[in-house]
């Protein structure tokens, strides 16, 4: 018993003393390891290892150089079929091009195949006919397209109609037309603050229009539109001397501003006189223009009045061109010279008397 005692003491004297040399040999030498903890290492070991980067695919190149190539094409040919049509809307006139497509549109009609051919004739024929039916097709819609462009710009650039006036009456064949501007010719529009737009009758107007009625057939033309012309005539002309007017519709549109085509009027040339302040600038015809001094508002200006002796005689005196004896007053001051011409030829008819006189005696 006392064996077995003494077994135990000396065995737990030895462990007390292995645990104090194990715990000084731990303290002495540390260990230059860094410590893992158990779950660390535990996680770290049963962790799947992380997936490798993924790489986006290299695009395809020859994908991407047959589609630049496709998409620069259809860019190409379009601005070149539009630079074409360009070319040819600027170059040639409608008929022009009518007339040049014209063996092209009839192609598709004048292909026939017999009804024996074989496949490989029916094969090219089919080609040969496509071939031909697309341009020929395209140059029908072109031509269609621009003639209905054309019909509509006409509307607006051209006088409505080709004849602007009615036929004359056989009897008054022989009657010459007065054409009378309206802007500064026969009034004077002007714009205020106070008032707006105010409309003036140039002075002698009234005992123009009144007078010249009696000789000529008169008519007024004017850039603005009717609905601007007619109120403006039926307060101006309350006597109905002038017998038709003529608005912005029946001028023509070129160059941004309206011109007056007297060879519309349905009226012998040689028998229009137009009187107007610009009779140089806003007419086709400018031979048949008798120039006017412009008004504005001056409170003296006689410049109707003052042509009427002219115009009284020429109606009285028909000249066989009106064109003839306007260019003769070129550059002049018509009513002064008419004046200076009158005083010229009565003092040559005073001499001729005189001088009959003398040979009688």
């Amino acid at each position: 018993m006392s064996s077995i005692l003494l077994r135990s003491r000396s065995v737990s004297w030895l462990l007390k003393r292995n645990r104090r040399l194990l715990s000084s040999d731990v303290a002495s030498n540390p260990s230059k390891e860094p410590l893992i903890g158990a779950q660390s290492l535990v996680s770290d070991l049963t962790s799947p290892p992380p997936p490798p980067p993924q790489s986006t695919p290299a695009p395809n190149a020859s994908s991407s150089k047959s589609w630049n190539f496709l998409k620069y094409s259809l860019i190409g040919a379009i601005t070149g079929a539009t630079a074409s049509v360009g070319y040819v809307s600027y170059a040639y006139s409608l008929d022009e091009i009518d007339e040049k497509t014209k063996a092209l549109r009839e192609a598709p009609s004048t292909i026939k195949l017999a009804d024996d051919a074989s496949a490989l004739e029916k094969f090219k024929n089919w080609v040969y006919s496509s071939a031909v039916t697309v341009p020929a097709k395209a140059a029908e819609a072109y031509i269609d397209a621009r003639r209905t462009i054309e019909e509509q710009i006409r509307g607006y650039t051209e006088p409505y109609a080709e004849k602007l006036l009615p036929d004359l009456h056989p009897m008054e064949k022989h009657v010459f037309t007065l054409v009378l501007d309206l802007q500064e010719t026969l009034l004077y529009s002007y714009w205020t603050r106070e008032k707006g737009w105010q409309t003036i009758k140039r002075p002698g107007v009234d005992a123009f229009l009144e007078h010249l009625a009696q000789f000529y057939e008169i008519i007024v033309y004017s850039d603005y539109s009717n609905m601007y012309v007619d109120p403006v005539m039926e307060r101006l002309d309350t006597k109905n001397c002038v017998r038709y007017r003529l608005g912005k519709a029946a001028t023509k549109y070129q160059n941004g501003q309206h011109y007056r085509d007297l060879s519309k009027l349905n009226r012998d040339p040689k028998k229009i006189i137009y009187l107007s302040a610009h009779a140089r600038e806003n007419s086709l015809q400018p031979e048949n223009g008798a120039i006017i001094k412009p008004y504005k508002y001056e409170l003296d200006d006689t410049a109707l009045v003052d042509f009427i002796p002219f115009l009284e005689f020429v109606a009285r005196n028909p000249p066989a061109d009106i064109r003839q004896v306007l260019e003769s007053y070129e550059g002049r001051d018509i009513p002064a010279e008419f004046i200076r011409r009158s005083k010229e030829h009565q003092q040559r008819m005073q001499n001729q008397k005189q001088q009959a006189r003398l040979w009688r005696r």
